[in-house]
């Protein structure tokens, strides 16, 4: 299954943070780009969130992320990148990121290569401190990538409200967040299941629902008729009559007890088949009803839709787990559609409002969606 993950609106921040630079720094030398906790500016500047803050677990991401790019981050001069535009002059790069690495109770840092003409600089105390560009999130504050750096001897820069607006210009304002999306949280705690990411927690609910092969309950009947664990019923029932036949036709002729088996013991496997299946089903059904019924209560459900997710169930669980892991409730789609008010049915195109809501929730338009129905 292709991960899947969300896309959140991220803020984007120059840090006004005063991390001294090391004045007999190599070509190769490592420098603090964070303080571990929480850290605000030192310029006073108002902020979006009370604080922004990074630790051992969100350092582990803005890491992950680091080692995921295919180009190196630069470390400009006084944020020139960012200001380029306004001035036409150019912005040489003074360093370029090479490696990050958080150290507990102390922060973030990375291993930074200096240019010659940079590290000349700093040895000659020309520039003292460092500045970070990142970004985080609108909400908790919480540090989610890097994007850029600048030597400075001016951490609290002038105009550095611009300047984030440029850099946000710059670097967009989404940003992948892999965690867990409320709704998930909710199932997996349902079922005592655990998952760090929409894609594990996706997983995790299919292999409850579908379970493993160590715990399916036609494991030993397939592996003693001699057939592939995956098989269908048919098949498996087809090979339950052969095994019936041959024995019916051997019950004179001393067959050897090695190839055949007793009709009544062939009887009693068919009974257990069967029991077993309806076993499965019944148990499938319970999980089905689960799923729609959480839906319908949470609104990722319209009662127009119950019909449908039921019968989805009933031929694959997973598809139905996959579709609810998806959707969004109806009151947060029809607020962010409506504005907040009800949807009323489409005059042009003859939708009722479940079916404008359907739309929306599944990216068709409604002209689309209203040919559908047509056909």
């Amino acid at each position: 299954m292709k991960k899947k993950a969300l896309s959140v609106g991220v803020g984007i921040a120059l840090s006004a943070c005063s991390f001294m630079l090391p004045a007999n720094a190599d070509t190769l030398t490592t420098i603090q780009v964070f303080p571990a906790g929480e850290f605000r500016p030192q310029d006073g500047r108002p902020m979006t969130v009370p604080a922004w803050r990074i630790d051992q677990a969100s350092a582990q991401r803005v890491i992950e992320r680091f080692n995921q790019r295919a180009t190196p981050l630069v470390i400009d001069y006084e944020h020139q990148t960012l200001r380029k535009e306004d001035n036409g002059q150019p912005a040489p790069a003074a360093a370029w990121f090479r490696a990050l690495e958080w150290r507990e109770g102390a922060g973030l840092f990375a291993q930074v290569e200096l240019t010659e003409s940079a590290r000349q600089a700093i040895a000659n105390r020309e520039y003292l401190f460092f500045s970070p560009v990142f970004r985080f999130h609108p909400k908790t504050g919480e540090v989610l990538a890097i994007e850029m750096g600048a030597i400075t001897n001016t951490p609290a820069i002038d105009g550095m409200e611009a300047m984030s607006l440029r850099a946000a210009a710059c670097f967009g304002a989404t940003l992948e967040d892999d965690s867990v999306n409320e709704h998930l949280k909710k199932l997996l705690a349902k079922y005592g299941l655990q998952a760090e990411t929409d894609d594990d927690a996706v997983a995790a609910l299919n292999a409850h629902f579908g379970q493993a092969d160590n715990h399916n309950p036609l494991k030993a009947v397939c592996s003693a008729l001699g057939v592939d664990e995956a098989t269908d019923e048919q098949t498996l029932v087809a090979a339950c009559t052969a095994l019936k036949s041959k024995a019916d036709a051997g019950t004179t002729d001393n067959p050897d007890p090695t190839k055949y088996a007793p009709v009544a013991a062939l009887t009693s496997l068919q009974e257990q088949v069967t029991a077993l299946n309806a076993n499965l089903a019944a148990r499938d059904a319970a999980d089905v009803d689960a799923l729609v019924d959480t839906a319908l209560e949470d609104g990722r459900l319209t009662k127009g839709l119950e019909t449908w997710a039921r019968d989805l169930g009933k031929k694959d669980v997973a598809a139905l787990n996959s579709y609810l892991g998806a959707a969004k409730p109806l009151k947060d789609v029809l607020a962010s559609q409506t504005n907040g008010a009800a949807p009323v049915a489409d005059n042009e195109h003859g939708l009722t409002a479940d079916e404008i809501a359907v739309c929306s929730n599944m990216g068709i338009t409604q002209e689309d969606y209203a040919a559908a129905k047509k056909v």
